[in-house]
């Protein structure tokens, strides 16, 4: 029997350090837009990350492929994973509360469990991550409400709009474990970045105009954050914790960083959030840890 990953102090200090690193992410977006449109916003995430990743890559010197072919699902694995939902991500915040987009995004590990098991043979989908699945549906819609679902307005195609960055997150990582799992992570991570940059850069110039140097202070802190911080060093630290309690374990981070966008939304931004959102996070939770499953088997309700 294989023996199963477990969280040591470590790993769970680490945890909840990413947890509040990418919690405050969503904060740090909502102010960057104040000043710079979504495309420019995610220019420099992408571009400020993918410089710090590769001096840590050739400071450890790993090895870079040369096979264009690697070179090619990096640049599409770029746009999957960063592009798409960073764009929806930031534009989905011009339209919402930080917190709720962090409750929204906590709908990508129900995402990436049906993608799963739709493309590889050995994540199907079993009864147990049917049911998880169906409460993370619940939850959403909830979350929602009626009044979104019935009528189209900027605010529901906002939320539509983070719900479908989630998708694009649950693609990425099925196309990064079937073309990109026998490269180094950091590797990996660099190479998908730097297919970002090299999309965003003339993309942002295009829609939003050449790029401003004149910020506001808040902001060029804020951008050093989102990117230096909430990607670069939030990598470094995601594939720490993946290497010690693996993905399952990892998959908590989700539900850990939604408390520190709502708080953080509420003492910054004054954001409140209605109860429905609050109700609908808490079905989402349930749904997570159902499709964990350590929690039902400890209570024998599945083997």
């Amino acid at each position: 029997m294989t023996p199963q990953k477990t969280m040591s102090g470590a790993a769970w200090g680490q945890l909840l350090m990413l947890a509040l690193i990418w919690g405050g992410s969503f904060l740090s977006t909502r102010i960057i837009l104040d000043e710079l449109g979504p495309f420019t916003t995610v220019m420099h995430r992408c571009s400020w990350a993918m410089l710090v990743l590769w001096i840590v890559v050739f400071a450890l010197r790993l090895p870079v492929p040369r096979d264009p072919r690697f070179w090619l699902a990096f640049f599409f694995m770029g746009v999957l994973n960063n592009v798409l939902p960073f764009f929806f991500l930031a534009w989905g915040q011009l339209h919402i509360e930080s917190g709720l987009t962090a409750i929204f995004n906590s709908f990508t590990a129900v995402f990436g469990v049906v993608v799963a098991a739709i493309v590889f043979a050995d994540e199907k989908l079993t009864a147990r991550k049917a049911v998880g699945v169906g409460f993370g549906v619940v939850g959403v819609a909830t979350a929602m409400g009626i009044d979104t679902l019935a009528h189209i307005d900027l605010r529901s195609l906002g939320q539509l709009s983070v719900l479908a960055a989630t998708l694009c997150y649950a693609l990425g990582g099925a196309f990064g474990r079937a073309r990109l799992s026998t490269l180094s992570p950091l590797v990996a991570s660099a190479g998908m970045l730097t297919g970002s940059t090299l999309v965003m850069i003339p993309l942002a110039w295009m829609t939003e105009g050449t790029p401003s140097l004149d910020l506001l202070p808040r902001t060029w802190i804020a951008i050093g954050y989102y990117s230096l911080i909430a990607t670069a060093a939030a990598y470094l630290l995601y594939y720490s914790i993946l290497s010690k309690a693996g993905s399952g374990n990892l998959m908590l981070v989700t539900l850990l960083l939604v408390p520190v966008a709502i708080l953080l939304g509420h003492l910054v931004l004054d954001e409140v959030l209605l109860p429905r959102h609050l109700i609908g996070f808490g079905i989402i939770a349930f749904g997570l840890i159902v499709l964990d499953g350590r929690v039902v088997r400890r209570l024998g309700l599945v083997r």
